[in-house]
């Protein structure tokens, strides 16, 4: 998918900051940080969505929420925390069409869900 810069990042065709890699899962520093600390996590295989997800991606999603643990353990949140998000479609504010989860710490978030 060349029009997609997650898959031109994977392919190491565009630059980014690389925190975390395996066979599957990259992830990297957030170009707009919305925290200290703001990672995107992506499967290396393009998905677009998580509307688009087949029972056959279950494994590379698992593996890309085992990457944010890693990552928050290295990073010394594992104990304090971290917020994983995912934006899915227009109205849910994705931007970029292939699956990405935000990994964010360093600030205290208000309670809530």
């Amino acid at each position: 998918m060349t029009d997609c810069v997650f898959c031109r990042i994977v392919a190491r065709q565009t630059a980014a900051d690389i925190e975390y890699e395996d066979e599957h899962v990259m992830a990297f520093k957030d170009i707009y940080p919305k925290a200290p600390v703001h990672l995107l996590i992506v499967p290396k295989r393009h998905i677009a969505s998580i509307a688009e997800l087949k029972d056959a991606d279950a494994e590379v999603i698992g593996r890309c929420f085992l990457a944010a643990r890693r990552l928050g353990e290295a990073k010394g949140f594992g104990e304090k925390g971290y917020r994983i998000s995912v934006n899915t479609g227009p109205e849910g504010g994705q931007v970029v069409y292939h699956v990405h989860f935000h990994f964010t710490a360093g600030r205290q978030r208000g309670h809530g869900a």
